[in-house]
């Protein structure tokens, strides 16, 4: 997997706040909000259920100065990704002096209409210029036309992500896809006006979650077994024991 080549301009404070906040309070926008950051944690985990070197998270305080810890004007993002680095720490926060002063490569925000215009603006020029996050991406669960992302390039500036044929745009960081997906996830309704965010693998194959990889092994299961029972009864209508060429 590719890792950020721009070795961050960051310098470890002097005197690091010890009081952070862990817990803001507020909750997501809604549950189609709280189930699509789910989604995406979870398929990562799925996609690189071999990896130990990255941390994946979600509405995570990220706190990268003793200014903004102290100003607590900043909460962190829907979802974000950072790669090479140990995946097996407890994390309440991602605190970067704590992090050798990496930042997420990834960064997913779930807009609502209260925060749409923070996420393309404040939030975008925030992870352009002081995270130096490589890809960041924008979606409103509610809203299939909203979807965007951006790359950051050899000059640390933000440029559109184009998207294929199918409206996805390329993760260069995970080597992953993100498109829409029409279906039902815990009981929220599939509709029209609504998809999820999912990762797709370079061959444009769903990465499943984990209940749809059981339930997959489930199908694959009965219908071998209904198959096994129709030869069965196949066989004895021709006078064969099945057991005795089992």
């Amino acid at each position: 997997m590719p890792e950020n080549p721009l070795l961050l301009d960051y310098e470890e404070p002097s005197l690091p706040p010890n009081d952070l906040i862990f817990d803001d309070g507020e909750p997501l926008a809604s549950n189609r909000h709280r189930i699509a950051m789910n989604v995406l944690i979870e398929s990562v985990l799925e996609a690189f259920r071999d990896r130990t070197d990255f941390f994946v998270g979600g509405n995570l305080f990220v706190y990268y100065s003793r200014q903004q810890a102290m100003n607590r004007d900043f909460r962190g993002p829907d979802f974000f990704v950072t790669l090479n680095v140990d995946s097996q720490r407890e994390r309440k926060a991602w605190v970067v002096w704590e992090e050798n002063g990496r930042y997420p490569d990834v960064v997913v925000e779930l807009m609502s209409p209260t925060t749409a215009r923070v996420d393309q603006t404040v939030k975008k020029e925030l992870y352009q210029d002081i995270f130096h996050t490589l890809d960041y991406y924008i979606y409103d669960p509610f809203d299939p036309t909203s979807f965007q992302g951006w790359h950051l390039n050899a000059r640390r500036q933000y440029e559109p992500l184009v998207p294929n044929d199918r409206g996805w745009l390329w993760c260069e960081t995970l080597e992953l896809w993100l498109g829409l997906w029409q279906g039902r996830i815990q009981r929220e309704p599939a509709v029209e006006t609504c998809a999820w965010l999912r990762f797709y693998d370079p061959q444009g194959d769903l990465v499943l979650l984990p209940q749809e990889s059981a339930l997959q092994a489930q199908m694959a299961a009965a219908a071998a077994a209904a198959r096994a029972q129709a030869l069965a009864e196949q066989l004895r209508a021709l006078g064969v024991d099945p057991d005795a060429i089992a």
